[in-house]
Formats: structure tokens, sequence, C-alpha cells
């Protein structure tokens, strides 16, 4: 029962110190054929400037970069095309690129959704090389607008048991927080279960992002 309060103290606490953050960003895409609306951002992870889709009641998130051949961030107006991150081969998109006379350079899109509550276990989708596009256009008022179409190798991850009994409270109230700063301030926090004590199970499928358009301010 005493931990029950501690996470509901910490819950407001939280809750207090990170206020909403509205924008005029849109975002929507259907998830094998289930709408996604959600307001964008755009953050840095590691070297890389991502765009950020997020959304809680479950969490989830879809994450777009667009960048030229060599890697590095790129958003000029032009068809992308969508790869996979982990197997891409750049000089073969640039070849493609060069045959077609259509990409501007390559994407990644990555999915997240939350299956088991509080993070537990997640459905995780990787963008493939299979042919799909992200055509992005910039207005004069500084938004920049995009379309997308693409099929995600789908994953699932369960929490391991060491993590969860070694973790504890503390783990717990990691993600009860976690949870707060994604709906309060529209920004993923630790979603990702890669790397974070989860292990990746057996089974896989496809999920398929498909009428994806998004508005977001980047000048």
């Amino acid at each position: 029962m005493k931990s029950r309060y501690i996470v509901a103290l910490l819950l407001a606490v939280a809750t207090t110190c990170f206020g909403q953050i509205s924008n005029e960003n849109t975002f929507s895409v259907q998830i094998n054929g289930t709408d996604y609306k959600t307001q964008p951002r755009r953050i840095r992870i590691g070297t890389y400037w991502w765009i950020t889709a997020n959304s809680v009641k479950p969490d989830q998130s879809i994450r777009i970069w667009l960048g030229s051949y060599d890697r590095k961030d790129s958003v000029e107006p032009g068809t992308y095309l969508i790869v996979d991150e982990g197997n891409s081969d750049p000089a073969e998109s640039r070849k493609a690129a060069e045959r077609a006379s259509t990409y501007k350079g390559i994407a990644f899109v990555k999915y997240v959704v939350e299956t088991k509550e509080p993070r537990m276990e997640y459905h995780v989708g990787k963008s493939q090389n299979n042919n799909g596009t992200i055509t992005v256009k910039m207005g004069a008022d500084g938004f920049l607008e995009a379309n997308f179409d693409c099929t995600l190798a789908g994953t699932y991850w369960k929490e391991k048991g060491t993590a969860t009994v070694f973790g504890g409270m503390g783990r717990l109230v990691g993600k009860m927080q976690d949870k707060v700063i994604t709906k309060t301030t529209g920004y993923d926090s630790d979603i990702d279960p890669e790397g974070r004590g989860y292990k990746k199970q057996d089974n896989t499928d496809t999920i398929k992002l498909t009428n994806g358009k998004f508005r977001l301010k980047v000048n």
C-alpha cells in the first residue's frame, strides 16, 4: 500500500514539473488500418535529428529520420527512399536513385507501442528495404509537409524477469515518470525497449503504415 502512495506522489510531482507543450504540428497515419493522430516534434537522438510522433494509453511512438546517402541530416524537399537502418547500402541506394532520378536521399522509420502496462511488453516495427517512400515539401511558412507509406518488420519484446526483480520499485517509478513526461511534453521518454532490460521474442510480423502525412514547423 505504501508503494502505491509513493508512485502517486511522484506522478503528481512530475505532472507539476512538466507542463503541456502545445504546437500547430499535425501527424496522421493508418497503422494496420487503424487511425493514429498526434502532434509531432523534432528531437535529437545521438547525432541525428528525428521527427517523433507520440501518444499515450497505450504509449506509442513513430520516429522518422530524413538524410542524404552519406547519412547526414536533411530536410530538403524531394522524395526519400525508406530503408533498413541497420542494413542499408548507401551505394546501392544511390544507384537506385540515379536510375530512377527521383530520390533525394534515404529515410528510416521506427514504430514502438506498449502492449502490456506499465511498459512490460512492446511491439516494435522497423523500416526495411522494400521501396517505401516519403515525399517532402517545404512551405513558405516554415512548415515541412510530408506524405509516406511503408511496411515495417515487426518484433515483440518482453521485460526480463531479472530487470523486474532487481529494478524493483525504482524501475517501476521510473517507468511511471517516463509516462508522465511523454504525456505532458509530447516527447517520448525511454519508450524504446532495445537495450533497456527487455528480451526480443521469437514471433515476428509486419506492420503497415499507410496514408501517412505530417506537418511540422522546422524554421
